[in-house]
């Protein structure tokens, strides 16, 4: 898995760029935000995301992580794909969208190209709680990196099942991988466990 690539920049376009890594030339598709992060310079680095197809291998590249974590929740939701993500980080900043979605502004979303109101309804529906907004500035799940998510989820369900209620088992898991972001699932549970 390739998580950043560092280099110079031989072409630049507002679609894309191709960096130069030690004479070889990577192909990555970025957004416009990116875009406008890294033009004007001779070097970059992005953190990418690799879409490996049948058909096609793919990179999105972007100027920091939290573009990368929204980037990620983005095609999580269903209809959304790698390029209709990259549209909607084009027309909106990382900031921008966090306030859209904890906002419920779907009217706002739906001007995306490529986007209509019932998958603009779904991103905000499937997103709102992975995303909070914090005095101005955002943060995913209060810090949480995207691929936490999935062990923010399990532990919740284990310790809903254990007979603990939601809210306070969300806070708790919270808190614990705010301070572990690398622990799995089974510490996180036993940790929880302790503190409820």
């Amino acid at each position: 898995m390739i998580d950043y690539i560092k280099g110079g920049i031989a072409e630049l376009t507002p679609a894309m760029v191709v960096v130069d890594c030690n004479g070889l030339g990577y192909g990555v598709n970025i957004s416009l935000n990116t875009y406008s992060a890294i033009q004007g310079k001779s070097s970059c680095k992005l953190y990418i995301y690799e879409a490996i197809r049948e058909d096609a291998y793919i990179l999105y590249g972007f100027a920091d992580k939290q573009e990368r974590e929204l980037f990620l929740l983005l095609i999580s939701v269903s209809g959304i794909g790698g390029n209709t993500a990259r549209m909607i980080l084009s027309a909106l900043s990382p900031a921008e969208l966090c306030n859209v979605i904890s906002s419920e502004n779907a009217g706002l979303l739906k001007t995306v190209k490529g986007i209509g109101l019932k998958t603009a309804q779904r991103v905000i529906i499937d997103l709102k709680d992975k995303i909070k907004t914090t005095s101005g500035a955002s943060a995913i799940s209060g810090g949480m990196l995207a691929m936490n998510a999935e062990v923010n989820d399990e532990a919740v369900a284990a310790l809903t099942m254990l007979g603990f209620a939601p809210a306070p088992s969300q806070k708790v898991v919270a808190l614990i991988l705010q301070e572990e972001p690398n622990a799995p699932v089974e510490k996180v549970i036993k940790l929880a466990l302790k503190r409820l």
